[in-house]
């Protein structure tokens, strides 16, 4: 377990008086260093070597004071040397160092002052050693703290998507495939994130095992990873006397993580490579709720139509639960700040409120909502508490909101697992950040709570059954049109939509909307949002959805007009979406997001009233007919190619017959449809009117 900061601090200040008067490098180096590693509370020898030999770019071998693969490199000097020069010196080893194994960070020391450059942050922070204890925190990747801010399009999150799909790819290819590996990957994934969050200690502990204890060519790494899920397993009362020293540091889970026992898999050579190269990346700048990325990017893109997995990104979960439910609660918290008492009843009311995704994939949004929850229960704490100076004891500072307050249902079994254990994750980087703010270590191992997260057909359970009474349900909901629904998806919508006309041109996203209305009917203070196709606004589907939601009391509380689609996951859908917030029961005023482009960004608009087709009027609609108004010709079809495809060519086959026949150009025409003119896309067709 990390100390606390203050214990830190504690340590590092004696440590600088120790030391005050070391200046040789060949004399005091290395004891300087296992003491440094002290501080933190992290014996040296466990994570870091003294001496690494390495080929230097000139050709000759050169020796690392201090190398801890993939996390930190030191080159020390004798008091007075020149720093800059001892930095030089470092960055000369890297040509010699594996990819996996280059550090994110170089510390470069002349006893007097200590130089540490953060590589990926490209920051650098430098002191006196007699300041040491006012700087310890940048040290925090030490001692387990580390905290990130991490970008959507972060390339360590491309990467991380990578290495598992690779290895996903060659566990497929030897066999080992259905529920057992989409449980081995799932507790790959906890574990990965867990050696660089203080879950596991020190730092790597995870990556040391793996490439320390298992053979290089991968033939015992299957046995040995499923020993080590075993003491996962197992609480450290029960383990085995005289068990490895190595594995027994490891810490009891709980949380059914490790509960199943699975069939042995198969390594090779390159397999622990890629399990090697994922674990040498930086788990702690990884955000949870990009780990339904890391599930499209294994999947084809047949099944991702078919299962309509649209991925949302953290900005748009933020447009939808920012009106839904964090704005009010966050000009509640503005209001209580001078009064403990009110501060409190909100702190009490956070940890009452439950949230129900229907169609939560892998958790996105469940996984932000509770983010932005536990934010706003930190705010509280620390008015409640009092500053970051005030050493706290763990059991004095109560945190209530808790991941049992979240409720899903999936279809597949393999986003459920993430959806659930990203859960678990953010829980433990939000009590990161509450240990960094009270400097004392908080978390809550063994696991005792978890998300419930039904693995089922949405559309055929009784959502009461998983959440008896949501306070908000939320989420994204699948998008398939007509033409692309299968049998059974249509007979979801036969049960969905039983004894209503016409809902077959509807799109699938339209049976949350009817089973939402259904659950609030009973629970009418429950508010919903859903981001859905902005199809559902337009056209004849209005016609077909709408009267019936109205007729049963439905109000839209707000509204992002269309705007442009965009997914964290490799071949981003391309979709144009709105977002509406309902409920049976009205506001008082209603807010409506319009955008001058589909890509631009939203104005926000108070409105009185907004209908269906998300514009502020009232809910007047525009009827279906089967004939024109007025005297014109009917419209039996739109734009549909009768020629079998024979007259249709692409942009190569265009240029394949000028290049033969130049003269066919004049009957060489643009075929424009609703591919095309939405997506950019180019078709030709040969028209020969007039020939």
């Amino acid at each position: 377990m990390p100390l606390s900061w203050n214990e830190i601090k504690d340590r590092a200040f004696n440590f600088a008086r120790d030391w005050a008067e070391a200046k040789a490098e060949i004399a005091d180096a290395k004891s300087f260093l296992d003491a440094f590693f002290e501080v933190f509370g992290v014996p040296r020898r466990r994570v870091a070597t003294f001496e690494t030999k390495v080929a230097k770019a000139e050709g000759r071998d050169g020796r690392i004071d201090l190398l801890w693969k993939g996390i930190l490199l030191v080159e020390m000097k004798s008091r007075g040397k020149d720093l800059d020069r001892a930095l030089q010196q470092a960055k000369d080893y890297f040509p010699g160092i594996k990819d996996r194994d280059v550090p994110c960070y170089i510390m470069v020391s002349d006893f007097a002052q200590i130089r540490l450059y953060d590589l990926e942050e490209n920051a650098v922070v430098e002191f006196a050693l007699v300041d040491f204890y006012k700087h310890v925190q940048a040290f925090g990747f030490i001692a387990g703290y580390q905290t990130r801010h991490y970008g959507q399009e972060d390339p360590i999150n491309i990467k991380a998507c990578e290495r598992l799909g690779l290895l996903h790819d060659a566990l497929v290819e030897l066999g080992y495939v259905g529920h057992e590996l989409e449980v081995h990957l799932v507790r790959l994934l906890f574990c990965l994130f867990a050696d660089d969050t203080s879950i596991f200690t020190p730092r790597g502990a995870f990556r040391d095992w793996v490439e320390l204890r298992t053979a290089e060519d991968g033939s015992n790494l299957a046995p040995m990873l499923c020993h080590l899920f075993q003491i996962l397993n197992t609480p450290e009362n029960k383990r085995l006397k005289g068990l490895d020293e190595q594995l027994a540091a490891f810490p009891y889970i709980n949380g059914q993580i490790f509960a199943e026992t699975l069939p042995v898999a198969a390594f090779t050579s390159e397999m622990r490579s890629l399990l090697l190269e994922a674990a040498a990346l930086d788990w702690s700048r990884i955000s949870p709720a990009i780990f339904g990325s890391l599930f499209q990017s294994v999947m084809l893109p047949k099944e991702r139509r078919q299962l309509g997995a649209h991925y949302t990104t953290e900005t748009n979960i933020l447009k939808l639960i920012g009106p839904l439910f964090l704005d009010e609660l966050r000009a509640e918290f503005e209001r209580a700040k001078a009064k403990p008492k009110q501060l409190f009843a909100l702190q009490q009311k956070l940890a009452k409120l439950k949230f129900f995704d229907p169609a939560c994939g892998c958790g996105n949004f469940l996984v932000i909502a509770y983010r932005e929850l536990r934010l706003l229960e930190l705010d509280i704490l620390k008015l409640l508490y009092g500053n970051s100076n005030r050493s706290l004891d763990v059991g004095e500072l109560n945190v209530l909101c808790d991941v049992d307050q979240f409720y899903g249902i999936e279809q597949e079994e393999f986003p459920a697992q993430i959806a659930r254990t990203a859960l678990w994750l953010m829980d433990h980087q939000m009590n990161l950040l509450v240990s960094e703010h009270f400097g004392m270590y908080y978390n809550r191992l063994p696991l005792t709570k978890a998300a419930t997260i039904a693995h089922g057909n949405a559309l055929q359970l009784d959502w009461r059954t998983v959440c008896p009474q949501a306070d908000f349900i939320l989420g994204n909901p699948p998008f398939i049109g007509k033409t692309y629904r299968s049998v059974a998806q249509n007979a979801d919508m036969d049960l969905v939509f039983k004894g209503i006309k016409k809902y077959r041109s509807l799109d699938y996203v339209t049976c949350w909307y009817r089973k939402a209305t259904a659950y609030m009917l009973t629970t009418p203070s429950t508010r919903c949002a859903f981001v859905s196709t902005n199809s559902i606004t337009q056209g004849e589907q209005v016609g077909a959805l709408w009267p019936d939601l109205l007729a049963q009391g439905v109000k839209i509380h707000f509204a992002h007009q269309t705007f442009q689609w965009t997914s964290e996951a490799s071949g981003k859908a391309a979709v144009h979406c709105v977002i509406i917030g309902f409920g049976v029961q009205d506001v008082a005023s209603k807010l409506l997001f319009t955008y001058k482009t589909p890509q631009s960004s939203p104005s926000a608009n108070i409105v009185d009233y907004i209908n269906p087709y998300l514009i502020a009027a009232a809910p007047v609609i525009v009827k279906a007919r089967a004939t024109p108004i007025c005297k014109v010709s009917p419209m039996v079809h739109g734009s549909i190619p009768v020629d079998g495809g024979n007259l249709l060519l692409s942009t190569e086959d265009k240029a394949a017959l000028l290049a033969k026949e130049p003269q066919a150009a004049p009957w060489i025409r643009p075929l424009l449809g609703a591919d095309e003119f939405i997506n950019g896309k180019e078709r030709w067709c040969l028209w020969f009117v007039g020939i």
